[in-house]
């Protein structure tokens, strides 16, 4: 198995501020996990996308924001949200990353191609920056990829909901997005009861889990919710949202996943499309030590390899699967 392994050194040039946990350590440490997997590792460089592709998820008027702020040597978007002098450079690349990896990847059959980009992406909205992302990332590659004709599946497996993403999808039944996040938690969105809007109604699952979850809760939800729903759907492609934040060692969140938890997320993909149709871009995470492990897991997992994971899966408190059973009744109401 190859992993194509999308990267430039511009994406180490974003710089959202002292102290900011977007960080350029955060890149070093998925490239470490990148290497221990002992897997065919093939480094690609990620191209810049242009006003077009950007505009595929973007107003004009963000994309001109976007670029005249950082022009003038930088700024915050919102409190949490800055780019440098570098970031435009870093941002666009971040954004082309995934419909170049698309091409590249319509030639193969035993690859699956991981976007190690900066800045993140699922919570820009068309019109606004914020939650660290400038542009996003997975959702330009969705509608890039449905404008030759495919059906998307997005998947979100970072602590926070993909409000951004959730936004641009909510009434496009061409494209399900599934999250699993701590809820409440920023920004605030992905209860269990979004579920789409119009004709995309029933293409949304938004589970929102309490602070505490582990990995024996998002086992149950990828075997009886996630493969399931995605096989009926039938993607012809798979982008994930990838954050390790959820991680159980992460700073800025109280989820408990561990190594052994994205190894097993990733190769559940594979019950659905094969490795050479899965894009997976970064999303958050914080703590290196688990950023690396993850790493390095997820990337066995949709190798369809094993993988020794030092912490076992943890279990959840009775509220978390109490939340599982509220979600499955909603969702069996909305989609039958």
């Amino acid at each position: 198995m190859r992993v194509l392994y999308l990267t430039h050194p511009a994406f180490y040039r974003h710089q959202a501020g002292r102290h900011h946990p977007e960080r350029p350590a955060r890149l070093e440490a998925v490239e470490q996990g990148v290497f221990s997997s002992g897997l065919d590792i093939e480094e690609v460089e990620a191209p810049e996308a242009d006003d077009n592709l950007l505009g595929l998820a973007h107003t004009p008027a963000h994309i001109t924001h976007v670029r005249d702020v950082i022009a003038a040597g930088g700024g915050r978007f919102d409190p949490d949200t800055a780019a440098g002098p570098g970031s435009w450079e870093a941002a666009v690349r971040a954004a082309g990353a995934g419909p170049f990896a698309a091409g590249l990847l319509e030639a193969e059959s035993e690859a699956v191609a991981l976007l190690a980009v900066s800045p993140p992406g699922h919570h820009a909205l068309a019109d606004r920056a914020m939650g660290f992302c400038l542009f996003n990332n997975a959702a330009i590659t969705a509608r890039y990829l449905q404008g030759g004709g495919a059906r998307v599946a997005i998947v979100d497996w970072d602590v926070h909901h993909g409000n951004g993403t959730d936004a641009e999808f909510a009434d496009d039944p061409e494209v399900f997005y599934i999250s699993a996040h701590q809820w409440p938690y920023y920004p605030g969105t992905g209860a269990l009861d979004e579920v789409g809007t119009g004709p995309g109604r029933g293409y949304t699952i938004n589970a929102a889990l309490p602070a505490g979850t582990g990995g024996d809760l998002y086992r149950r939800l990828f075997e009886e919710m996630v493969v399931p729903r995605l096989r009926r759907y039938g993607p012809d492609w798979i982008l994930v949202s990838c954050g390790f934040d959820a991680h159980h060692l992460d700073p800025l969140a109280g989820l408990r996943l561990t190594e052994a938890d994205y190894h097993f997320m990733a190769s559940q993909l594979l019950e659905v499309v094969p490795a050479s149709r899965i894009l997976i871009f970064l999303e958050g995470g914080y703590n290196l030590e688990a950023i690396a492990g993850s790493t390095e897991a997820m990337l066995l997992g949709a190798a369809a390899r094993p993988y020794q994971s030092p912490t076992p899966s943890l279990t959840s408190p009775s509220l978390a699967h109490r939340v599982f059973d509220a979600l499955v009744g909603i969702q069996h109401r909305v989609s039958g």
